[in-house]
């Protein structure tokens, strides 16, 4: 039995802030890092390894470093069977770009995110990518007040996962938002196979990257 990502949806679940989190299918997790790491910073992005660091570990790291939130980015990755993962903490939310394309190379590559902080409010988000191409995104309270309140893309790839929110009983305007999430998490856990372990993100140990405006 594996963790799945409807974990996801708990307060805090990562960290502080939120969540922002790539996965890809049959590429190592090192490789997925530094392909993340390219689209910081508008290209300017300066690398370095801080060895095999907790969760918790980075975000003391973060807080010792630097002066400016904006520049507080540091990345955690590790795979899981034919996945690898790469979490992102800092301040992430407006420092990565779309150029260079993570998924060049025909490479599946997913990303979830939620600014839980954010006082617009801003609902989480989904995109799925492959070779350069958006396949589905959608935010995950499919509200639609905010861009994207329903599946958009590839048309075969966006149906299949519209027949799964409605056999999920989604949308569903009476449901609290949170519970919203954690369905839609359910959703593209058990279409796309997503999974992510748990303790694994939350408690051990994983190899890190330190990002930095150059």
């Amino acid at each position: 039995m594996t963790d799945g990502i409807a974990w996801l949806a708990e307060p805090e679940s990562i960290a502080w802030g939120g969540y922002s989190i790539v996965m890809a299918r049959d590429l190592e997790s090192e490789s997925l890092a530094r392909r993340v790491a390219a689209t910081a910073f508008r290209g300017r992005t300066r690398t370095r390894s801080l060895g095999e660091l907790t969760g918790r570990q980075v975000q003391d790291v973060l807080e010792g470093v630097f002066e400016y939130g904006h520049q507080e980015i540091a990345l955690r990755h590790g795979e899981l069977g034919e996945w690898s993962y790469v979490i992102k903490y800092g301040g992430w939310q407006a420092e990565f770009g779309p150029t260079p394309a993570i998924d060049r190379g025909e490479l599946h590559v997913f990303h979830l995110e939620f600014e839980e902080e954010n006082g617009k409010p801003v609902p989480p988000s989904f995109a799925y990518r492959y070779d350069e191409r958006l396949m589905c995104t959608f935010n995950l309270h499919l509200d639609g007040s905010w861009g994207n309140g329903s599946p958009e893309g590839d048309p075969e790839t966006v149906a299949a996962v519209h027949e799964r929110l409605t056999a999920a009983g989604l949308p569903d305007d009476d449901l609290d938002d949170r519970l919203v999430h954690r369905a839609c998490l359910k959703v593209l856990q058990d279409h796309f196979g997503l999974s992510l372990p748990r303790r694994q993100i939350l408690e051990e140990t994983l190899p890190t990257l330190l990002l930095k405006d150059s």
